[in-house]
């Protein structure tokens, strides 16, 4: 569980972060979910789109993406949203203490 000041330093991260993938019609399939797993261990956090014509809420998917991939939810503006989880063997992202 991220403390208000951890959210708040990924929110700052995640500002300059242009969006890594999008969810379009079909919405959230296993195999998008399978490459986002790829993708965090990776690169720790994410910022994901989410196209119209899917008619998804930005809060509850990234809620239920977080969820599905043992991620934590940072933010959901507008039809984006960033998720983080710490890389397993290799972590990047230092997150302040409190």
């Amino acid at each position: 569980m991220l403390t208000g000041k951890q959210r708040t330093y990924l929110k700052g991260m995640a500002h300059s972060i242009k969006p890594i993938t999008q969810i379009g019609k079909l919405g959230v399939t296993d195999n998008f979910l399978s490459q986002l797993d790829n993708v965090l261990e990776t690169r720790e956090i994410v910022k994901i789109n989410i196209l119209e014509t899917s008619l998804l809420d930005a809060k509850k998917t990234a809620n239920d993406v977080a969820k599905a991939l043992n991620a934590e939810f940072v933010q959901a503006i507008g039809n984006k949203f960033t998720i983080y989880r710490p890389s397993r063997n290799n972590p990047k992202i230092q997150l302040p203490k409190h």
